[in-house]
């Protein structure tokens, strides 16, 4: 157990080094090194993550029932690393276009992937979910600060230099150890989407999860520029990011203890009321004091919300059906909704940065009327 306890931790930690650099940094050097608009680096970001949604919900799925996980994860850190280079040779929006449609139809599939490697080995290898997950939060921290004080002194350039450095860090711990029950592969056939939909509490949540975390869309793609528009150097502005990391990294070093017995649904519905007050508070007070305040509640908005899900794939399936589920969760709860809402946030933005915030928090009020009734419909307290 201690040693693939080691290895989830170390690849948590290189894949989410990459997603510190490329979530909040990425319409940034689109904008500054490629000389695109806001709405067109918008578009781009869109694109890729509406690609995402297709490669999540078909490709994964279909390579997850033909190869182990061990397997995919050497392969998707390898061409993640291959793709990533052809961002570099052009600069036009059509350029960026086809380099983000190739590089969204791999790279996000590390995402699911890992997090499905993770629920896995809580039942085959009982690893702790919590502790390894932690790190990946300590390596989104690290990336961000790379970025922040690298972009000070070598300007936004630099930003696909580190991100490539991040790449070959995935390859490395992929090709590190694979624990034997990852060697195996998962008989995914078997698993139409129709068996996992059947499941209600799957499809409340699924709800739930498209609203809470596509509407961090406009945090994702825009937090780094609202900063900015405060008068926030690179610097600061990478500290401030982590403090919603440093925030996560806290929740998931304790949730399995602290969480252990309450109900998926009474998680969502915390989550979605936090999410509401976090980016009403963005609107309503446009200032560095108030958005690091709201940073902190990130370990709820995002922290919590994910570990909900996480639980409610162990409750509700076996392990060979898990990596279908996460495909979906990935597909329209990290990609699509994302995509819309990353379209919609651009236009908001430009009329008002704060708006852009305010319109996310609208997003997320169908989901605290959802987490109600499934607490009430599939999760009543015990008599």
């Amino acid at each position: 157990m201690y040693k693939a306890q080691n290895w989830l931790s170390l690849n948590f930690f290189a894949f989410f080094f990459t997603w510190g650099i490329f979530m909040p940094y990425w319409t940034v050097w689109l904008i500054d090194s490629k000389g695109l608009t806001v709405e067109a680096a918008s578009t781009v970001v869109a694109v890729g993550l509406f690609v995402r949604s297709f490669s999540t919900f078909f490709i994964f799925p279909a390579l997850g029932s033909r190869f182990a996980v061990g397997t995919l994860l050497k392969a998707f850190a390898l061409l993640s690393t291959v793709m990533l280079s052809f961002f570099l040779p052009f600069d036009s929006f059509i350029a960026m276009i086809v380099a983000m449609t190739l590089y969204s139809l791999v790279y996000p599939l590390m995402l699911p992937l890992t997090e499905s490697t993770g629920a896995m080995m809580m039942q085959s290898e009982h690893i702790h979910y919590g502790k390894s997950r932690s790190w990946g939060s300590i390596g989104y921290t690290i990336g961000l600060l790379a970025v922040g004080a690298i972009t000070a002194y070598f300007g936004e350039h630099s930003i696909i230099y580190v991100m490539l450095f991040g790449c070959l860090l995935m390859v490395a711990a992929a090709f590190y150890h694979t624990p034997d029950s990852l060697k195996r592969r998962s008989d995914q056939s078997r698993v139409p989407f129709s068996s996992l939909f059947q499941s209600k509490r799957f499809v409340i949540s699924m709800i739930i999860c498209v609203l809470i975390q596509g509407a961090h869309a406009s945090y994702y793609n825009y937090g780094f520029l609202y900063l900015q528009d405060l008068g926030v150097s690179n610097v600061w502005g990478g500290i401030i990011l982590n403090v919603a990391v440093v925030s996560e990294i806290i929740f998931f070093s304790v949730a399995d203890r602290l969480l252990r017995h309450t109900r998926v649904s009474s998680m969502f519905m915390v989550a979605a009321i936090a999410a509401i007050i976090r980016w009403s508070m963005l609107f309503f007070f446009p200032s560095v004091l108030v958005y690091i305040f709201t940073q902190l509640f990130h370990s709820l908005t995002f922290g919590l919300a994910h570990y909900a899900f996480i639980r409610l794939l162990y409750q509700e399936f076996d392990s060979h059906q898990i990596p279908a589920a996460q495909g979906i969760y990935a597909s329209l709860g990290m990609g699509l909704s994302t995509s819309l809402l990353t379209v919609i946030g651009g236009y908001l933005y430009k009329e008002t940065p704060g708006l852009a915030f305010l319109g996310m928090a609208f997003v997320i009020i169908p989901a605290v009327i959802l987490s109600y009734y499934m607490k009430k419909k599939f999760e009543p307290a015990p008599a």
